[in-house]
Protein backbone atom coordinates (compact mmCIF):
# COMPACT_ATOMS: atom_id res chain seq x y z
CA UNK A 1 0.00 0.00 0.00
CA UNK A 2 1.59 3.35 -1.09
CA UNK A 3 -0.62 5.77 1.36
CA UNK A 4 -0.33 6.72 4.89
CA UNK A 5 -2.53 7.94 6.94
CA UNK A 6 -2.14 11.16 9.23
CA UNK A 7 -4.15 12.10 12.38
CA UNK A 8 -3.45 14.60 15.31
CA UNK A 9 -4.99 14.21 18.53
CA UNK A 10 -5.43 15.60 21.89
CA UNK A 11 -8.07 13.57 24.00
CA UNK A 12 -10.09 12.23 21.27
CA UNK A 13 -11.50 9.19 22.56
CA UNK A 14 -14.82 9.28 21.57
CA UNK A 15 -13.52 9.70 18.14
CA UNK A 16 -10.22 7.73 17.53
CA UNK A 17 -11.31 4.26 17.39
CA UNK A 18 -14.26 4.83 14.57
CA UNK A 19 -11.63 6.87 12.61
CA UNK A 20 -8.25 4.30 12.87
CA UNK A 21 -11.05 1.74 11.78
CA UNK A 22 -12.26 3.35 8.74
CA UNK A 23 -9.14 3.37 7.15
CA UNK A 24 -7.39 0.25 8.26
CA UNK A 25 -8.25 -1.27 4.87
CA UNK A 26 -6.31 1.22 2.92
CA UNK A 27 -3.21 1.59 4.37
CA UNK A 28 -0.34 0.03 6.32
CA UNK A 29 0.95 3.32 8.02
CA UNK A 30 -1.60 4.97 10.35
CA UNK A 31 0.29 7.86 12.35
CA UNK A 32 -1.37 9.51 15.29
CA UNK A 33 0.44 12.41 16.87
CA UNK A 34 -0.71 12.61 19.91
CA UNK A 35 -0.19 16.68 21.88
CA UNK A 36 -0.57 14.85 25.44
CA UNK A 37 -3.92 13.21 26.14
CA UNK A 38 -4.83 12.54 29.57
CA UNK A 39 -7.57 10.15 28.51
CA UNK A 40 -7.34 6.71 26.87
CA UNK A 41 -6.69 7.79 23.22
CA UNK A 42 -2.90 6.76 23.17
CA UNK A 43 -3.76 3.52 24.29
CA UNK A 44 -7.04 2.90 21.85
CA UNK A 45 -4.73 4.21 18.90
CA UNK A 46 -2.22 1.84 19.73
CA UNK A 47 -4.24 -1.29 20.55
CA UNK A 48 -5.94 -0.36 16.56
CA UNK A 49 -2.10 -0.56 15.56
CA UNK A 50 -1.39 2.79 14.79
CA UNK A 51 2.03 4.42 15.04
CA UNK A 52 2.05 6.66 18.24
CA UNK A 53 4.16 9.73 18.08
CA UNK A 54 4.01 12.23 21.16
CA UNK A 55 4.45 15.96 20.18
CA UNK A 56 4.18 19.02 22.56
CA UNK A 57 1.52 21.14 20.52
CA UNK A 58 2.82 23.83 18.29
CA UNK A 59 -0.61 24.91 16.66
CA UNK A 60 -2.67 23.00 14.09
CA UNK A 61 -0.16 23.69 11.07
CA UNK A 62 2.62 22.88 12.18
CA UNK A 63 1.60 20.37 14.00
CA UNK A 64 0.11 18.45 11.13
CA UNK A 65 3.11 19.53 9.24
CA UNK A 66 5.38 17.36 11.53
CA UNK A 67 3.16 14.30 11.43
CA UNK A 68 3.34 14.70 8.01
CA UNK A 69 6.92 14.44 8.03
CA UNK A 70 6.96 11.03 10.25
CA UNK A 71 4.89 9.28 7.26
CA UNK A 72 6.07 6.60 5.16
CA UNK A 73 5.04 6.60 1.85
CA UNK A 74 4.33 9.16 -0.56
CA UNK A 75 1.02 9.67 -0.68
CA UNK A 76 -1.13 10.86 2.62
CA UNK A 77 -4.43 10.94 4.04
CA UNK A 78 -4.63 13.58 6.59
CA UNK A 79 -7.40 13.26 8.96
CA UNK A 80 -8.97 14.84 12.27
CA UNK A 81 -9.80 12.41 14.75
CA UNK A 82 -13.48 13.43 14.39
CA UNK A 83 -13.57 12.31 10.67
CA UNK A 84 -14.60 9.03 9.05
CA UNK A 85 -14.24 7.74 5.93
CA UNK A 86 -17.72 6.88 4.67
CA UNK A 87 -17.93 3.25 2.36
CA UNK A 88 -18.33 4.99 -0.67
CA UNK A 89 -15.25 7.33 -0.37
CA UNK A 90 -13.14 4.11 0.57
CA UNK A 91 -13.92 2.74 -2.68
CA UNK A 92 -13.20 5.62 -4.33
CA UNK A 93 -9.73 6.56 -2.94
CA UNK A 94 -9.24 2.61 -3.16
CA UNK A 95 -9.89 3.04 -7.33
CA UNK A 96 -7.41 6.01 -7.65
CA UNK A 97 -4.42 4.49 -5.36
CA UNK A 98 -5.13 1.15 -8.49
CA UNK A 99 -5.09 4.08 -11.39
CA UNK A 100 -1.99 5.59 -9.48
CA UNK A 101 -1.49 8.92 -7.67
CA UNK A 102 -1.79 11.62 -9.79
CA UNK A 103 -1.57 15.33 -7.99
CA UNK A 104 -4.07 15.66 -4.74
CA UNK A 105 -7.78 14.43 -4.11
CA UNK A 106 -10.52 16.33 -2.84
CA UNK A 107 -14.08 15.08 -1.55
CA UNK A 108 -17.18 16.46 -0.13
CA UNK A 109 -17.35 16.19 4.30
CA UNK A 110 -21.03 15.68 5.80
CA UNK A 111 -21.31 16.74 9.29
CA UNK A 112 -23.33 15.22 11.80
CA UNK A 113 -24.29 17.76 14.40
CA UNK A 114 -25.87 16.86 17.76
CA UNK A 115 -27.15 13.52 15.77
CA UNK A 116 -28.46 14.79 12.46
CA UNK A 117 -26.69 14.50 9.43
CA UNK A 118 -26.66 18.43 8.06
CA UNK A 119 -26.87 19.10 3.92
CA UNK A 120 -27.80 22.82 4.01
CA UNK A 121 -27.06 25.82 6.07
CA UNK A 122 -23.64 26.28 4.02
CA UNK A 123 -22.25 23.08 5.81
CA UNK A 124 -22.63 21.17 3.19
CA UNK A 125 -20.64 19.75 0.50
CA UNK A 126 -17.91 21.39 2.35
CA UNK A 127 -15.18 19.83 -0.41
CA UNK A 128 -12.04 19.31 1.58
CA UNK A 129 -8.86 18.12 0.15
CA UNK A 130 -7.24 15.48 1.95
CA UNK A 131 -4.93 13.24 -0.29
CA UNK A 132 -1.90 14.89 -1.04
CA UNK A 133 2.10 13.99 -2.29
CA UNK A 134 3.98 14.24 0.91
CA UNK A 135 6.72 16.38 -1.23
CA UNK A 136 4.51 19.00 -2.55
CA UNK A 137 1.93 20.09 0.30
CA UNK A 138 2.26 21.99 3.38
CA UNK A 139 0.16 23.33 5.69
CA UNK A 140 0.02 26.92 6.60
CA UNK A 141 -1.81 29.63 8.63
CA UNK A 142 -1.57 30.05 12.30
CA UNK A 143 -3.98 30.95 14.40
CA UNK A 144 -7.73 29.37 13.58
CA UNK A 145 -8.25 27.17 10.55
CA UNK A 146 -5.35 26.22 8.82
CA UNK A 147 -5.00 25.47 5.05
CA UNK A 148 -3.00 23.17 3.02
CA UNK A 149 -0.94 24.52 0.37
CA UNK A 150 0.02 22.86 -2.84
CA UNK A 151 2.86 22.75 -5.44
CA UNK A 152 2.11 25.28 -8.03
CA UNK A 153 -0.31 23.33 -11.20
CA UNK A 154 -0.82 20.66 -8.93
CA UNK A 155 -4.40 19.15 -10.13
CA UNK A 156 -7.02 18.60 -7.59
CA UNK A 157 -9.18 15.57 -8.37
CA UNK A 158 -12.26 15.16 -6.78
CA UNK A 159 -13.48 11.85 -5.42
CA UNK A 160 -17.18 10.29 -4.89
CA UNK A 161 -18.34 9.50 -1.42
CA UNK A 162 -18.51 11.61 1.79
CA UNK A 163 -15.91 12.52 4.59
CA UNK A 164 -18.17 11.98 7.22
CA UNK A 165 -17.43 14.20 10.29
CA UNK A 166 -18.93 14.32 14.04
CA UNK A 167 -18.56 17.69 14.89
CA UNK A 168 -20.38 18.90 17.58
CA UNK A 169 -22.43 16.22 19.96
CA UNK A 170 -24.45 19.09 22.05
CA UNK A 171 -25.50 22.59 22.16
CA UNK A 172 -23.36 23.42 24.69
CA UNK A 173 -19.96 21.75 23.01
CA UNK A 174 -20.96 24.04 20.48
CA UNK A 175 -21.09 27.05 22.69
CA UNK A 176 -17.96 26.47 24.51
CA UNK A 177 -16.01 26.46 20.84
CA UNK A 178 -17.34 29.18 19.97
CA UNK A 179 -16.00 31.44 22.64
CA UNK A 180 -12.62 29.69 21.94
CA UNK A 181 -12.21 30.03 18.25
CA UNK A 182 -13.97 33.20 18.63
CA UNK A 183 -10.68 34.55 20.90
CA UNK A 184 -8.54 33.36 18.50
CA UNK A 185 -9.98 34.49 15.13
CA UNK A 186 -10.14 38.25 17.43
CA UNK A 187 -6.46 37.71 17.60
CA UNK A 188 -5.88 36.94 14.11
CA UNK A 189 -7.86 39.68 12.80
CA UNK A 190 -6.25 41.97 15.10
CA UNK A 191 -2.98 40.96 13.66
CA UNK A 192 -4.31 41.63 10.04
CA UNK A 193 -5.09 45.23 11.15
CA UNK A 194 -8.78 44.54 10.93
CA UNK A 195 -11.41 47.01 13.01
CA UNK A 196 -14.51 46.50 14.72
CA UNK A 197 -16.80 49.47 13.96
CA UNK A 198 -20.81 49.71 15.19
CA UNK A 199 -22.05 48.15 12.07
CA UNK A 200 -20.01 45.32 12.11
CA UNK A 201 -20.88 44.60 15.52
CA UNK A 202 -24.58 45.13 15.36
CA UNK A 203 -25.25 43.93 11.83
CA UNK A 204 -23.02 41.23 11.19
CA UNK A 205 -24.21 38.66 13.01
CA UNK A 206 -27.97 39.48 11.89
CA UNK A 207 -26.34 39.09 8.48
CA UNK A 208 -24.70 35.69 9.40
CA UNK A 209 -28.28 34.08 10.43
CA UNK A 210 -30.31 34.78 7.40
CA UNK A 211 -27.45 34.01 5.42
CA UNK A 212 -27.34 30.19 7.03
CA UNK A 213 -30.57 29.83 8.06
CA UNK A 214 -33.10 31.68 4.87
CA UNK A 215 -30.03 31.96 1.75
CA UNK A 216 -28.46 28.91 2.33
CA UNK A 217 -31.98 26.62 3.21
CA UNK A 218 -30.22 25.97 7.14
CA UNK A 219 -33.84 26.25 7.61
CA UNK A 220 -34.70 22.67 5.74
CA UNK A 221 -32.51 20.90 8.50
CA UNK A 222 -35.42 21.73 11.06
CA UNK A 223 -34.00 22.38 14.93
CA UNK A 224 -30.50 21.48 14.12
CA UNK A 225 -30.50 24.31 10.99
CA UNK A 226 -31.94 26.90 13.59
CA UNK A 227 -29.40 26.31 16.24
CA UNK A 228 -26.18 26.29 13.79
CA UNK A 229 -27.27 29.54 12.03
CA UNK A 230 -27.69 31.03 16.03
CA UNK A 231 -24.98 29.83 17.11
CA UNK A 232 -22.91 30.98 13.93
CA UNK A 233 -24.39 34.16 14.74
CA UNK A 234 -23.06 34.32 18.18
CA UNK A 235 -19.57 33.20 16.55
CA UNK A 236 -19.59 36.61 14.63
CA UNK A 237 -20.81 38.72 17.55
CA UNK A 238 -18.28 37.29 19.29
CA UNK A 239 -15.30 38.02 17.85
CA UNK A 240 -16.02 41.38 16.82
CA UNK A 241 -16.88 42.54 20.33
CA UNK A 242 -13.72 40.64 21.34
CA UNK A 243 -11.57 42.62 18.99
CA UNK A 244 -13.14 45.33 19.79
CA UNK A 245 -11.86 44.98 23.23
CA UNK A 246 -8.01 43.81 22.34
CA UNK A 247 -8.03 47.54 19.90
CA UNK A 248 -9.66 48.92 23.40
CA UNK A 249 -6.41 47.31 24.94
CA UNK A 250 -4.16 48.12 22.61
CA UNK A 251 -4.92 51.68 22.77
CA UNK A 252 -4.33 51.90 26.69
Amino acid sequence: MALSVVIITRNEERNIARCINSVRTLSDDIVVVDSGSTDRTVAIATELGARVSMHTWAGYSAQKNHANALARHAYILSLDADEALSPELTASIRTAEQAGWHGAYGFNRLTNYCGRWVRHGGWYPDVKIRIFPKASARWTGDHVHETLELDPGTRVNHLAGDLLHWSYHSLSDHAERIERYSTLHARKMLAEGKRAGWVKRRLSPLFKFVQGYVFQMGLLDGSAGFHIARYSARAVALKYAKLHQLLAEHKA
